[in-house]
């Protein structure tokens, strides 16, 4: 069976609309290189596809404190910004620069592990979601957005429009760990955003890709070191944290062990990253 008919709502309103009409059965994209695939080897048979590629929503804007990125912005967009560096470095590590000027911000929410690179970075930085459908908008922290593998919040008659990220995000760091340098799926990807106060870290966020169902924070990891400095002992604490509380799976990239031993590598790596980078600034300021 090929696709019947092909939908390209000029504004979200239209969008929507066609979507309450034909209903959950309408396949939506925007850059395709998750769906596309799919179709291309029969695995999705869709009858009708709805492009939002023209709907409105590839803005990328600074307001206030706040990065606002459209759903269907690229992820070459989100390279180029300037207002939150964890994102950039989380977009130049995904996929190759053919998929990244097709691929959108929003996609990779619902790209499936060991997938969805960019995912983890938002899921650090405390990213909200905006949901919109026939009924009104609403708005959720992008930590209650994933229900489980391939599950999410999303009712059938609602669509992902939008993205909210602070700005203000304190001390990051990004790793992504995988067979290859570059273009390569992730054994691990580990993503940190820091806050400190008087030296000691005030608040912590610690996600995971690769590592679970879904984008995942490493809450025990957190608390591990949430009142305390970064010395050696409480970064090893937290990655052995880590290690124990992530949900691996196994697949031709690698098995449950790898991935669990590699959490905890990893998670490390990143939390010395941040400490390296301290050091740095502290120099550059004498």
């Amino acid at each position: 069976m090929t696709v019947l008919e092909y939908l390209v709502p000029r504004s979200l309103p239209e969008a929507i609309g066609l979507l309450e009409r034909h209903g959950p059965e309408l396949l939506v994209m925007a850059g395709g290189t998750v769906a596309m695939p799919l179709i291309n080897e029969g695995i999705s048979l869709p009858e009708r596809v709805m492009s939002l590629r023209s709907a409105g929503l590839t803005s990328i804007e600074q307001r206030g404190d706040v990065l606002s990125i459209g759903a269907a912005a690229t992820l070459t967009q989100l390279v180029a910004q300037d207002g939150v560096a964890l994102l950039s470095e989380a977009a130049r590590n995904t996929a190759s620069w053919s998929i990244r000027n097709m691929g959108t911000v929003g996609g990779n929410l619902f790209t499936p592990p060991p997938g969805g690179d960019v995912a983890v970075a938002l899921l650090a930085l405390d990213a909200r979601v905006r949901l919109s459908g026939p009924h009104g908008e609403r708005v959720l922290p992008l930590a209650d957005f994933y229900t489980g593998f391939m599950t999410n919040a999303l009712a059938a008659d609602e669509l992902l429009v939008e993205i909210y990220v602070p700005t203000a995000v304190g001390e990051t760091a990004f790793i992504k760990f995988g067979r290859k340098h570059a273009n390569t799926p992730a054994v691990v990807t580990v993503a940190i955003a820091l806050q400190r106060r008087d030296g000691r870290i005030s608040a912590a966020r610690i996600a995971l890709g690769a590592a679970g169902p879904h984008p995942i924070r490493a809450a025990r990891a957190e608390a591990a070191i949430v009142g305390s400095a970064l010395e050696s002992g409480v970064i090893e604490r937290a990655a052995d944290t880590a290690a124990g509380e992530c949900r691996p799976f196994r697949d031709a990239i690698a098995t449950e062990w790898y991935r669990r031993r590699m959490v905890g590598v990893f998670v490390r790596r990143a939390l010395e990253k941040v400490v390296e980078q301290e050091q740095d600034d502290v120099g550059e300021g004498e």
